[in-house]
């Protein structure tokens, strides 16, 4: 515990595990501080200094696992002599019963650890899980499934790691690797001039940055189609029989690249990557994630809720 009134990370956390880098241990932090406060009483004053705990996190739903190293930290954290063996890495594919990792030492530091570690697990592999569902849904069609930026504050990278865990990519992490147009009217005020003189200066500035353009009717489309300083085209709302005609009207070029977005569901998605589209951006693959059951089993020492 920290000197203060609420709890504080160690001065030098040591090595941190693979997937944690200085954001997500800050975060992890966060997470301790905001449950521990000053001091987890259960465990000071009903669990017994001395005694030892071995503990698994156990699956009890099917799903794909995430955050697993993101959960070992926080075992770690709370107390550096804890041992954290890692089963399943992220990506796995687990059933009920499933070990996902196995934790050993003091078992009030276990027991401290335990809400905020499965906190971070199961809520990265509700995300993997979802992802899986949709990427399996378009099995077969050569579309791929994207992320958005609507994530959980501070955890984007988590979750979009959790995105790449269940078999989804990732689009853009943040308004500085893809300059992405959607406010189109106020684009095409000043013609395609203006946009193609925009995306060559922008481009010139930021090396290797793509520019995306949102396109919501066919005449968009069919304009944005002779501006070749555009990768993406990014079909908003669009029904299929006008994202079919889209992809007629891009021909055998390559470019740009076409994605589809705007209310796709596990019932739609699969007409959706039939009509051609490369790309189809899914929001509820974060903002809709439901978190996968898993549970702290001990086989010795106590446990808590």
């Amino acid at each position: 515990m920290g000197d203060g009134n609420l709890w504080v990370a160690p001065g030098n956390p040591g090595e941190l595990g693979c997937g944690v880098d200085e954001r997500v241990s800050q975060l992890i932090d966060l997470a301790l501080a905001e449950d521990i406060g000053p001091g987890d009483v259960t465990s000071e004053y009903f669990v017994p200094a001395d005694r030892e705990g071995r503990a698994f996190l156990v699956a009890k739903s099917n799903g794909v696992v995430a955050g697993v190293e993101a959960g070992a930290e926080v075992f770690r954290r709370v107390d550096a002599e804890t041992e954290v063996s890692v089963i399943l890495q992220d990506g796995s594919a687990i059933a009920p019963g499933a070990y996902v990792m196995e934790i050993a030492g003091k078992a009030r530091s276990l027991l401290t650890a335990e809400r905020t570690a499965i906190n971070f697990v199961q809520r990265l592999s509700g995300i993997a899980t979802r992802t899986a569902l949709f990427v399996e849904a378009i099995k077969g069609t050569g579309a791929s499934i994207i992320d958005t930026r609507k994530t959980t504050p501070g955890w984007r990278s988590l979750e979009k790691a959790a995105v790449l865990a269940g078999g989804g990519q990732n689009h853009r992490m943040g308004l500085y690797d893809r300059a992405m147009v959607k406010d189109n009217h106020l684009v095409v005020e000043g013609g395609v001039a203006a946009l193609r003189e925009s995306a060559l200066l922008m481009k010139k500035d930021h090396p290797g940055v793509k520019v995306e353009v949102e396109a919501e009717t066919l005449e968009q489309v069919k304009m944005f189609l002779g501006v070749e300083e555009i990768d993406y085209l990014l079909l908003d709302n669009m029904e299929n029989e006008q994202m079919k005609k889209a992809v007629e009207m891009r021909g055998d070029c390559e470019r740009p690249f076409l994605e589809a977005s705007g209310g796709v569901t596990l019932d739609t998605v699969r007409g959706i990557a039939e009509t051609g589209v490369e790309f189809i951006s899914v929001g509820g693959l974060t903002h809709s994630a439901v978190a996968l059951d898993l549970s702290l089993e001990f086989i010795s020492g106590t446990e808590q809720d």
